[in-house]
Order: structure tokens, then sequence, then C-alpha cells
């Protein structure tokens, strides 16, 4: 039944296995409000796929619920899909046919009418670059192109919710900029967004709002802001040591440094430290440690240090 909704998509305990041991999604909790650009951010293998393949009625839940606009994904799942778009992970177009009739395939689907949706793909081919070839057989394109294609066949009925999961995998930076700027669009639109994606600077660059996802359970979540912010502040410098120095002998005299937020060992002769205006006072840093350093580089918090500091390892280890 639908239910009258706070939340345009509402999971709750949503869990997926695969036999008795995979347990690919392990109790999912979401509220997402209308016209949030929505990422979950993971490794492969997290379970943001199959999170996603629960919510666009692909595949049932082993167990939990969740609601896409008030209806209810194990009973509506027709009525769910009227009203989203979804661009899968594994490109889904048809190569003997144009990126046009690609388009129009969709927008017959979905019972558009031919002088609305032949307007709506002129403008979108546009959009994407594509309207010098858009009559060429998709098996011609490249894979960066296929992927637009596959962007613009999510989107062309325009609907309200958009399922994005991992739109941006193999394509070249020029390929990548043109899908995240066209993804942007939709912001402005207030349309809802899901992103999957285990790139850190596509979920820093787009995201209001993000959870990060491992081993089918969410880890932290927050604005990309909120959660960098959570490691504290300044800047994360990275540097090594001369052989014959051990970090052990080097740790104790940068700890005694007012500004310095934390510090500790990568390996045994590299050490990364958190420092308020780290920058600026990587000379006092250096006047410490009674050896040369090398290797040196200053950058701020990322989301994959987040990542690291939750699971104790590299988001793409």
């Amino acid at each position: 039944m639908w239910k009258k909704i706070k939340y345009i998509i509402e999971t709750h305990q949503l869990r997926k296995y695969f036999g008795k041991n995979l347990k690919a999604v392990d109790g999912i909790n979401l509220r997402i409000p209308k016209g949030t650009l929505f990422t979950l951010l993971g490794p492969n293998g997290a379970g943001k796929s199959t999170t996603i393949s629960m919510l666009t009625t692909i595949l049932p839940p082993t167990s939990g619920t969740a609601y896409i606009s008030g209806f209810d994904i194990r009973k509506h799942a027709k009525k769910i899909r009227q009203i989203i778009g979804v661009c899968p992970q594994e490109l889904s177009i048809y190569g003997n046919l144009t990126a046009r009739e690609n388009i129009y395939l969709i927008a017959k689907m979905h019972k558009m009418k031919k002088i609305d949706y032949k307007e709506r793909t002129d403008e979108l081919l546009g959009k994407m670059g594509l309207t010098d070839r858009a009559d060429d057989k998709v098996s011609k394109y490249s894979f960066g192109m296929r992927r637009r294609v596959n962007v613009l066949m999510a989107v062309v009925h325009d609907p309200e919710i958009i399922f994005f999961d991992e739109p941006s995998t193999s394509l070249d930076p020029q390929s990548r900029r043109v899908v995240w700027d066209f993804i942007k669009e939709f912001q402005d639109k207030n349309k809802t967004i899901i992103l999957t994606t285990h790139n850190m600077e596509e979920a820093d660059i787009l995201s209001n709002y993000l959870v990060i996802i491992d081993h089918g359970r969410i880890i932290a979540n927050g604005t990309a802001d909120e959660l960098k912010g959570t490691l504290g502040r300044g800047d994360i410098i990275t540097f090594k040591i001369n052989s014959y120095m051990h970090s052990g002998d080097v740790i104790p005299r940068i700890q005694g440094l007012d500004f310095i937020d934390s510090v500790y060992t990568l390996d045994d002769k590299t050490i990364e430290l958190r420092a308020k205006d780290g920058l600026r006072r990587i000379s006092e840093i250096m006047e410490t440690i009674p050896t040369r350093i090398y290797d040196l580089s200053v950058r701020r918090n990322s989301l994959e240090d987040v990542f690291l500091s939750q699971t104790g390892r590299r988001l793409r280890d």
C-alpha cells in the first residue's frame, strides 16, 4: 500500500543474502529527502550495486523493506519502475541500433508521445555532445560514447528519481567530466539522484550527502565536508626518513609539537601526520626531526582518509 511520505526513499533494515555465508547487504537504513544527490561510496563488492538492484525492484530483499516515493518495493514494483530511471553499471545498449534509436526505444517503453520524445532526444544528445554521431550505430562508438548513450536512456522519460550505478567507471577524463556536468544539471531541477561510486573525487564533487559502505553495512554518513571534518582540521603531511633512522625515534619528537593532531607510521620508514596549518609550519617539523626527510607531500583530508580511519585500510585495498 502507498504511504504518505516524508522521504522520497526510505529503507528499513534492508538485507540481501546470497546463500548462507554471503551478506551482500546487511541491514541498511536510509532516509533520502527529495531533491538530494545521494551517494553510496565504497569499494567494489561493498554492496552498493546490490542495494541499487533492490531499490529499483530488480532483486527482492532477503528481509527488511524500502519505500520509493511511498511505494513498497515488494508490492508496487510496476509503479516504482514508472517513476525511476536507471543507468546500470554494465552497459545496457543495443549495438545494432543508432544512439537515437536506443533512446527512442526507452521512450516508447514509457509510452511517451512521439513529438515529445523526439524533441527530448535531440536536446539530450546535444548536451552529451553526440548530435553529430546520433544516427551512427552504437557498435561503432567508443566505450565513453556508449556510456553517455546509456546515461541518456535512463533519463529520456524525465523521471523523478534517477539511479546512476558507477556511471564513470572506465571513462577517460573528458567523458567523465561530460557525465558529471550532465548529472549536476539534475540537481538544479530538484530531481533525486542516487549515485554509487568508488571514485573519491566523484563523490566529493557531486554529493549533497553520502554514506560510506563496506561489507554490506554503512560505516559513516554525512556531507563530504562533515565526514572529512571528523578527522580534524589541517593538513596531512607524509614523508620518508633515512634508512638508518627508525620511525620510533622520530614520532615522539613530532608529538611534542603543540600544533600536531596525530602522527602514525604507514610503514617502517614512512610517517604521516595531521597538523593545523601544517603547510606553513613544515620548517618547524623538519627542525624537530634528527634526520633528513624525503618524498614529502602535503594535502587536505580526503574521503579515502575517512574510509581508512573507519576500516584500517585504503578504499582500493
